[in-house]
C-alpha cells in the first residue's frame, strides 16, 4: 500500500475530497495539520487513516517530526502534497529531506515560484512576457520607466495571488511604494498589461500528458479586488479556445511538468502592445504549481459533469483515469462584498435562478479578502444566460 502524506488536508475547506478519494483508491493517507483532530469534520476524519496535529505548520521542525512519525510507522512515504501555494516550499523541502521522489524537490522551487524566473521557461515555449525589474533602489526603479513608462505593477518575487500586488501610476506613488515596502521582501516590477486574465488548468500524469483539461477567465483584476475592497468575478469556460489551450500546453512541456494539478495564468491583450502582440493575442503571467485557488475545483466539477478530485487520485494512484467528462457548461462563479446595496437579496437570487445555483454560502474568511463574502456559483448552456446572471447577482442600487 502507498504512503500518501496530505499537509493541511482541512483547508481550502473543500480539499478532503482529495483525500477521499485517495483513500478509495486504495492509498494509505496520513494528515498533517494544526486543527486539533476532534475540530475536524467527519467527512475528513473518514478520509484519513491517521492525523498528527502540531501547533504551527510554519514550524519546520514540527512537520518534520510529524513526517519521521509516519515514516517510521508505516515505512517509505511515496507522495507528498499539500496541493497549496503557501505550502509549496515546504513540501518541497520535506520531499528533499525524506527523499519522496514524486515531486517538486528543493532545487525545482525558483522556477515555479519566482516570477522573474518563471519568465525564461515562458520563452523557452514561445509565450511572450512581459518586461521586467527587480526593485533594488527608486534610481534603478526609475531607469526602468524610461523604458516602459507608467503605469507599472509592482508584487512579491515570491508572492501568493494578489497580496501585496499594486500598480504604480506615477513617481509619488513610487516614492510613497520604496518607503513603505518591507526591506525584506524581494519585488519585481513589471511593464502594465492591458489585458484579462485566461487560464489553463489541468491535470498531468507522469508522462506530462493531460487527464483533465479547462480553464477560466478573469474579465476583471484579482488586484483590485483586494486592494479596492470590491466583488469577485471569474468563469470557469465552457471550452478552452485553442490559443489557451496550445499555450498551456507548451507551458507544461516547457516547465517538464508530472504528476501534478496545475493552474497556469496568461494575459489576453485587450489593446496592442508594442513588443508582446496585438489586441486579443495571448501572453504569459504566471505558472502555479497546484489546483486554482478556493473553490474552483468544485466548479470544474460542475462546468464538466466530472469529478476533478477523483481525476486528480487516479493520476497519483494508476496515472491514468476513466473517470468521464460530461456535458460542459459556461460556470460564473459570483462573490458579493458585504456592505453594498444590491439590488437583489438572497431570496431573490435564489428565486430566480434556483434550478442553475449549484453554490450559494459565505465565503471563510481567509478567503474573503480575494473572493468576497458571499458567493454564487451556477452553470449555463449560453454565455449570454451567464452575462445575464452576472447583471442580475451583482447589481447595485444608485
Amino acid at each position: 500500500m502507498k504512503n500518501f502524506i496530505f499537509i493541511s488536508p482541512n483547508f481550502p475547506t473543500n480539499y478532503w475530497q482529495f483525500c477521499k478519494e485517495l483513500k478509495n483508491n486504495g492509498l494509505n493517507v496520513l494528515g498533517v495539520g494544526e486543527a486539533p483532530y476532534d475540530e475536524l469534520p467527519q467527512h475528513l476524519k473518514d478520509s484519513l487513516n491517521e492525523y498528527y496535529k502540531v501547533n504551527s505548520l510554519e514550524n519546520y521542525d514540527e512537520v518534520y517530526r510529524a513526517v519521521a512519525f509516519f515514516a517510521f510507522k508505516y515505512g517509505k512515504i511515496d507522495w507528498l502534497e499539500s496541493n497549496n501555494e503557501y505550502w509549496l516550499e515546504r513540501d518541497a523541502m520535506l520531499r528533499t529531506d525524506f527523499n519522496i521522489t514524486s515531486g517538486f524537490k528543493n532545487e525545482d522551487m525558483p522556477k515555479i515560484k519566482y516570477k522573474s524566473k518563471m519568465k525564461e521557461y515562458y520563452l523557452k515555449a514561445g509565450i511572450p512576457v512581459a518586461r521586467y525589474h527587480l526593485v533594488d533602489n527608486i534610481e534603478g526603479c526609475r531607469e526602468f520607466l524610461k523604458e516602459v513608462g507608467y503605469p507599472v505593477v509592482v508584487k512579491p518575487d515570491n508572492g501568493v495571488g494578489a497580496v501585496a500586488t499594486y500598480k504604480l501610476t506615477c513617481d509619488e506613488e513610487l516614492v510613497r511604494f520604496m518607503a513603505d515596502k518591507p526591506d525584506w521582501v524581494p519585488y519585481i516590477m513589471e511593464e502594465f498589461i492591458n489585458a484579462e486574465i485566461y487560464t489553463y488548468d489541468a491535470i498531468i500524469n507522469s508522462k506530462g500528458e493531460a487527464l483533465f483539461e479547462s480553464g477560466n477567465v478573469t474579465p476583471f483584476s484579482l488586484m483590485d479586488v483586494v486592494n479596492n475592497n470590491d466583488n469577485s468575478v471569474y468563469y470557469i469556460v465552457k471550452e478552452l479556445k485553442e490559443d489557451v489551450l496550445k499555450a498551456g500546453r507548451a507551458t507544461v512541456k516547457s516547465f517538464g511538468v508530472k504528476s501534478r494539478f496545475v493552474h497556469f495564468e496568461f494575459f489576453r491583450l485587450l489593446s496592442d502592445h508594442e513588443g508582446l502582440g496585438k489586441k486579443g493575442d495571448i501572453m504569459a503571467l504566471e505558472v502555479n504549481m497546484r489546483p486554482a485557488g478556493g473553490f474552483t475545483p468544485d466548479l470544474f466539477n460542475y462546468s464538466a459533469s466530472t469529478n476533478v478530485y477523483k481525476i486528480w487520485a487516479d493520476m497519483i494512484a494508476y496515472d491514468s483515469t476513466l473517470m468521464p467528462i460530461g456535458n460542459r457548461q459556461w460556470c460564473p462563479f459570483a462573490g458579493r462584498r458585504d456592505g453594498k446595496n444590491f439590488v437583489l437579496g438572497h431570496v431573490e437570487i435564489m428565486a430566480k435562478y434556483g434550478d442553475k445555483i449549484k453554490m450559494a454560502e459565505r465565503i471563510p474568511e481567509a478567503l474573503s479578502g480575494a473572493m468576497a463574502n458571499q458567493m454564487y456559483v451556477a452553470t449555463f448552456d449560453t454565455e449570454e444566460e451567464m452575462n445575464r446572471f452576472y447583471k442580475d447577482v451583482l447589481a447595485v442600487r444608485d
